[in-house]
């Protein structure tokens, strides 16, 4: 099993609580964030400053971009490349889930999200900033 996801959605996937865009988004994006956080499972993941797998089933999905309004897509562009500039990551290269999960936990702190969601529509509810809290702390339990 491979995966892609764009830098933010490698952060996205630690806060996700069942909201989104659409009934059909939350369904896929729920997969998604229930493989990454089996810690059973390990694949490959592509990390992309583009659409992505979670992107597949967004109503706001054009053709080639992000078509949410005038602007999203140099918005999550920008948080993209914010995402994998301080996770060390390049865009279009390989990595194994675990690496991802564990690049995260030692260089995101819950406060780096305003910084690098700046502008997210989904900051504000706070919930990314505790799922980052709650997988460093699980992260840490194990240890």
């Amino acid at each position: 099993m491979e995966k892609i996801l764009r830098g933010h959605h490698l952060l996205c996937v630690h806060g996700f609580k069942g909201m989104g865009y659409s009934p059909d988004f939350i369904r896929n994006l729920e997969k998604i964030v229930q493989d990454i956080r089996d810690e059973n499972k390990d694949f490959a993941v592509q990390v992309v400053a583009a659409l992505d797998d979670a992107c597949s089933a967004c109503p706001h999905r054009g053709q080639t971009e992000c078509k949410a309004s005038a602007g999203s897509n140099q918005h999550v562009l920008t948080m993209d490349g914010k995402v994998l500039r301080h996770l060390g990551l390049e865009p279009g290269e390989v990595y194994k889930k675990s690496e991802l999960v564990a690049r995260t936990v030692e260089k995101v702190k819950p406060a780096d999200l305003d910084y690098l969601c700046a502008g997210c529509s989904w900051l504000r509810y706070g919930v990314c900033k505790q799922g980052i809290q709650e997988l460093k702390d699980l992260i840490q339990k194990d240890a």
